[in-house]
């Protein structure tokens, strides 16, 4: 006996193979080339990605696009993450990005991540390993560029907050070879003098490759094993390096690491003597308040006799006593009233008149509406057939019928009204009536 035969419409069979794909293939890193990159009005991006031998399809969409960092454009090579799909209405297989980057940047952000990983497990982030900064420092180090512009506002700032505190400056290459032998040596010379009683180790912003030396194994190692407390101030505030995960104390810039290890000696100053001038007032205002309450009290104890207070609490009393008495028997005499009133009301007003009344307004009522609900579709039916009469005729497909064609800016897809706005070489979408074509602008009038 022939089995029986399962037979699978073209729409099952795709969403079958679209589930396959998205069961049974995970999240993916893929490297190539962007090609036929086009940016949809929804923001959804489409585009392929290549390589020498072969190409796939792929969708990256709005709510992961706004997000971006890196500029997609045609033949720019970057590091995509996502998931294989099949685009069920076509049957075509296609490439759904989650996260796109730049494949140069994406390489040495790869290493950072590594070498992070490893050296945190390896123990050298831990908290416990983390020394606290002097408080009032005898000498202070800074181990960077001498001719950058870190160290000039370093110095600055020392110098405005405690200029009685020396400053012993170890110059070193931050960038480029053999940078990161320097900052190791500098370190190291630094802590086996014990001159200093804090290192900052800084420099200023810069890409991930101008900041690389600071991203070295040697130079962490070298952080971790330094004795002398060390604070961070590489970059800007948004700059993160390896240093800065070693380091006892991270600053957002290097002037902010002068100011988190310098006490600054004029506020200091000031402030003891607030502190002082406030502890006198303090103190003269709290023998005030002693004596005024000491006062208080004594008045009170003569003021308050116990039987006078009885007293004046029982005539109280008697006072509510005789209210409450007085409100309940007002409010008797009211209910009494209304009850009356009520049961000569009921007497006058029928119950039975009312519901025959009420009968025939319901009668007039429902006559009255049906006649409105006619006249309401009468006149919806008049104004419909008037208003398609006027969209037909202001329809912008009525006006592409008769040969006219909407011109848009093929990246921003913005309607062009003037000339003015165009430039030769622009590249311009016509929409027509059954289609549209792109159109490279030649010659503007």
């Amino acid at each position: 006996m022939q089995a029986e035969r399962t037979i699978l419409s073209i729409s099952q069979l795709n969403h079958e193979v679209g589930q396959l794909l998205a069961q049974g293939v995970p999240p993916l890193w893929v490297e190539g080339e962007i090609s036929n990159f086009v940016r949809a009005a929804s923001g959804h991006l489409y585009f392929s990605l290549k390589d020498a031998g072969a190409q796939v399809r792929c969708a990256m969409f709005r709510n992961r696009a706004q997000y971006l960092k890196t500029n997609p454009r045609n033949g720019l090579k970057v590091l995509a993450r996502g998931k294989a799909g099949l685009y069920e209405p076509r049957g075509e297989y296609q490439f759904i990005l989650e996260h796109l980057e730049d494949a140069g940047e994406g390489a040495l952000q790869r290493q950072f991540e590594e070498l992070k990983r490893k050296l945190q497990a390896q123990g050298l982030f831990d908290p416990e390993h983390k020394r606290a900064l002097p408080a009032f420092p005898r000498c202070i180090g800074v181990v960077t560029s001498p001719t950058g512009a870190a160290i000039r506002d370093i110095l600055n700032v020392l110098k405005r907050r405690c200029p009685q505190v020396p400053v012993l400056v170890y110059p070193v290459l931050v960038q480029g070879e053999g940078s990161k032998e320097q900052i190791i040596n500098a370190i190291r010379q630094a802590d086996d003098g014990q001159r200093c009683d804090v290192l900052i180790l800084a420099r200023g912003g810069g890409s991930i490759e101008d900041l690389w030396s600071f991203n070295e194994e040697t130079v962490a190692q070298a952080i971790y094993a330094c004795q002398t407390p060390i604070i961070c101030g590489v970059g800007h505030e948004i700059d993160f390096t390896i240093a800065d995960f070693v380091a006892d104390v991270r600053a957002p810039t290097p002037s902010a690491a002068a100011e988190l290890v310098s006490p600054d000696m004029p506020a200091l100053q000031a402030h003891v003597q607030r502190l002082f001038q406030q502890l006198q007032r303090n103190q003269s205002r709290r023998l005030r308040q002693a004596e005024d309450a000491y006062r208080r009290l004594r008045q009170r104890l003569g003021n308050q006799r116990p039987t006078q207070r009885l007293q004046q609490k029982t005539q109280r009393l008697d006072e509510l006593d005789m209210r409450l008495r007085t409100a309940h028997t007002r409010s008797l005499q009211q209910q009494r009233e209304r009850l009356a009133s009520l049961h000569s009301r009921l007497h006058r007003q029928s119950p039975l008149r009312r519901i025959r009344q009420q009968q025939e307004q319901l009668v007039r009522l429902r006559q009255g509406l049906t006649l409105r609900i006619r006249q309401q579709l009468d006149n919806a039916r008049h104004r419909l057939h008037m208003q398609a009469g006027q969209l037909q005729a202001f329809s912008p497909l009525a006006t592409l019928g008769r040969g006219y064609g909407i011109v848009r800016d093929a990246q921003t897809h913005q309607i062009v009204r003037s000339a003015s706005t165009l430039r030769l070489g622009q590249t311009v979408s016509i929409e027509l009536q059954e289609g549209g074509f792109d159109s490279v602008v030649a010659n503007i009038r």
